[in-house]
């Protein structure tokens, strides 16, 4: 059976994950994660990409990217700095083989209901898998940029967050205090089944605006809204 195509959505932000082959490790030491950051800012750059949010996990990434005015911007992005990863790591393994899990997954999402949900949930993963008590403790995620406004090339600012507050410091801590807050009952399983199955993130709205954008039927499953930020 043909695989389905993948929705990609020029202008839309898409929850994006891909893993490691096997589950295997992708980043063993700081230097693997800083290559990969740094390829993440060049091609995202070039491509005229943004990126909202990223987690580098051992075997895995999260990403929160908008592809821009060109939707291929999303395939070449992952393409380029997917890689190179693997070129970095065969290098020094002095191996041959793919680093990563087939296709990356990802889920287009309606920027004024879910796109601070998924950065949440992006950024959250580290607390997830008990890695660290408190999301700021994390040093590869895009958290700690939005919390002290650290210097982070890779990371543009989105809207939803810009709507937080007028000055920086406000941003911050009302950023902060959110993903601290209690996180709604299903809202993580909402995002991680979205993206799992390639599907939209977001409203029935939001799935008719798509399909009209991009000229077809989209699937939808019934999803409900997160919760505001107060």
């Amino acid at each position: 059976m043909p695989r389905a195509s993948r929705i990609v959505v020029p202008e839309i932000p898409h929850h994006v994950i891909q893993r490691g082959h096997n589950r295997q490790v992708v980043f063993a030491v700081d230097e693997d994660y800083n290559y990969y950051l740094e390829n993440l800012w060049e091609w995202k750059t070039k491509l005229g990409c943004r990126v909202y949010a990223y987690c580098l996990m051992t075997n895995h990434v999260h990403l929160v990217v908008d592809p821009g005015p060109q939707a291929v911007g999303l395939a070449l992005l992952m393409k380029r700095v997917a890689g190179r990863q693997t070129r970095y790591a065969n290098r020094l393994e002095a191996r041959t083989g793919t680093l990563w899990a087939g296709r990356y997954k990802s889920s287009p999402i309606q920027t004024d209901e879910y796109l601070l949900a998924c950065c949440r949930y992006v950024e959250l993963n580290p607390v997830r898998a008990g890695l660290v008590g408190d999301p700021s403790a994390y040093p590869w995620s895009s958290y700690r940029s939005k919390i002290n406004h650290a210097s982070n090339p890779t990371v543009d600012f989105d809207p939803g967050y810009m709507g937080l507050g007028s000055t920086p410091g406000e941003r911050a801590e009302h950023y902060a205090s959110w993903v601290r807050s209690a996180i709604p009952v299903g809202e993580w399983e909402r995002i991680r089944q979205a993206v799992q199955r390639g599907h939209l993130t977001g409203s029935l709205k939001f799935m008719e605006d798509v399909a009209i954008k991009i000229g077809r039927r989209v699937e939808f499953r019934s999803q409900g809204r997160p919760k505001k930020i107060k």
